[in-house]
């Protein structure tokens, strides 16, 4: 079961994490499972008016950090060791990207899973991504 909800989370976010800018908010958190929510601005645009590619790469690596914090507690050194992104279709203009990270394996030192980036109000998923975690030993 989780030990952070959304509003520790987003919290922790906000104080350990300000260069996020607070774009990245925390929906939910279940059992192994994360839904984060951006709503893109001008800043997260590329040429051409869609969101551009990093911006949806640090969505789904930063929903998969707060996914496994959500399940080790704060620990702000969990660290990416692995992330493999495929970009399947562009985001609807306008709309709000939505991130579900699951965890498929929480070990003592690593946790694996993944990332879906859904564009709200648009079949289909937007991007999707496979994720390698460590986690700092305990003490």
């Amino acid at each position: 079961m989780p030990v952070m909800d959304a509003a520790a989370l987003n919290a922790f976010l906000a104080r350990e994490f300000p260069q996020a800018g607070g774009a990245y908010v925390v929906d939910d958190v279940a059992d192994m499972t994360l839904t984060m929510r951006l709503t893109p601005t001008q800043q997260h645009l590329r040429p051409g008016g869609t969101v551009s590619g990093p911006v949806m790469f640090a969505l789904a690596d930063i929903a998969f950090y707060a996914a496994v914090l959500a399940m080790v507690g704060p620990k702000a050194l969990t660290v990416t060791t692995n992330c493999s992104i495929d970009f399947m279709r562009k985001p609807a203009m306008g709309a709000d990207l939505i991130c579900t990270a699951r965890i498929l394996k929480l070990g003592r030192v690593l946790a694996v899973g993944d990332a879906l980036i859904l564009s709200e109000g648009q079949p289909g998923p937007v991007a999707r991504a496979s994720l390698t975690y460590s986690i700092p030993p305990k003490g």
